[in-house]
């Protein structure tokens, strides 16, 4: 019989919705997970939006100061779904006081906060999580599997994209409760701890650890109005990134990501090519995963010229990840999938340490290499992860 685990959600925002939705739907998709979610308080600032929210998604009650809520006895998991800016003080607190912690992705502002949040973790001995949900897209953890049974042979190449445009608009403003994302305090850095962590967490996934690194940034609009001083303030934040990188198996990676693509709202993309196949991915068509198979894995043959090129897999066959537990074959699941995908594997794992990741001290790992990356940007040099 599944153990009930009180849930309190700090933040309403776009991921306080995605996250709830997983509270909601994980025991309906998962029921063999060994616990059963209640939805027990949602924290916000502004009193009236937190209770539409919580009556929208079902929570049993609402505060306002999280200090409040990681206090008590009443809750069990505390999810931080806020600005980059109160992750540390927000997870400390909260291991400090027993919860089970999960975050937000970036880990944090800085590698200094991360270490500091993974040794509070750590101490208190609490599962931990960063919620990393692109690893938990059925089609790339199937690319994740067809790498751990040799399908790609040595890795070579590895280049990832993810492009957006929202924020071309010179008169956009930065700050604030929507805009939070363009003012270097509250995010720490633009599209590299926002966009490029993803793409960083599920490159070192598949390919393992980013050892060094050679980065160019760009902000493109230098100064924008504050909406919380009303005054005109410079932007510190990278509109764009661009970096090389080595991982330690000796492969090459190449990686872009920018706010500036007009006509691409979420274009991410990844790509592995080994030595005996290759795989790439498209979250335009995430139900998808395209593979060239150079030699069979269990032939050891070449594969016949005649038929030799790219097929396209349709990721929703029940044995395909995750898939079983959702439609007939034939039938896909979408982005807020991936959210339940992590909380069910979490809450499976998290007690008896079987939990795969990301934990706090896997999210570290792609907080260094994000450091570096900016650090690079600053020097115009090659810098080293500290990883491998």
């Amino acid at each position: 019989m599944p153990r009930p685990l009180r849930v309190a959600v700090i933040g309403y925002g776009f991921m306080g919705k995605a996250h709830s939705n997983a509270y909601a739907n994980v025991n309906h998709y998962f029921p063999e997970v060994p616990f059963r979610i209640e939805r027990q308080v949602l924290c916000g600032r502004d009193a009236t939006k937190a209770q539409a929210f919580a009556d929208d998604w079902g929570y049993a009650g609402v505060a306002s100061d999280w200090r409040e809520v990681v206090a008590r006895d009443d809750v069990d998991l505390v999810d931080i779904c806020v600005p980059n800016n109160l992750h540390e003080a927000i997870a400390t607190a909260a291991a400090e006081a027993g919860k089970w912690v999960v975050t937000e992705k970036p880990l944090a502002m800085s590698v200094a906060e991360g270490e500091r949040m993974v040794a509070a973790v750590e101490q208190a001995g609490v599962p931990n999580m960063v919620w990393y949900n692109y690893r938990r897209v059925p089609a790339i953890s199937l690319a994740k599997a067809m790498v751990d049974e040799g399908r790609l042979g040595r890795a070579y190449h590895y280049r990832a994209q993810f492009l957006q445009d929202w924020t071309i608009a010179e008169d956009l403003p930065q700050g604030g409760a929507a805009l939070w994302r363009l003012d270097a305090a509250a995010a720490g850095s633009g599209v590299t701890g926002d966009l490029l962590a993803h793409n960083i967490d599920t490159a070192m996934w598949l390919n393992g650890p980013i050892t060094r690194v050679m980065a160019e940034t760009e902000t493109f609009v230098k100064e924008r109005l504050h909406q919380e001083t009303g005054k005109v303030a410079p932007v510190g934040i990278d509109d764009a990134c661009l970096f090389m990188c080595r991982f330690a198996n000796g492969s090459l990676g190449l990686f872009e990501s920018t706010r500036y693509a007009r006509g691409h709202k979420a274009l991410k993309t990844l790509e592995l090519n080994g030595a005996d196949g290759s795989v790439r991915f498209d979250l335009h068509d995430p139900q998808y995963l395209d593979f060239f198979e150079y030699r069979s894995k269990e032939t050891g043959d070449k594969t016949a010229g005649h038929l030799n090129g790219w097929r396209r897999i349709h990721v929703t066959n029940h044995e395909h990840p995750y898939m079983s537990h959702w439609w007939v074959p034939g039938l896909t699941v979408g982005y807020e999938a991936t959210f339940v995908h992590a909380l069910a594997d979490f809450l499976a794992g998290a007690e008896d340490k079987t939990f795969k990741g990301p934990t706090f001290r896997d999210a570290l790992d792609t907080q260094k290499v994000c450091e570096a990356v900016l650090r690079s940007a600053e020097t115009g040099k090659w810098e080293a992860t500290g990883l491998g």
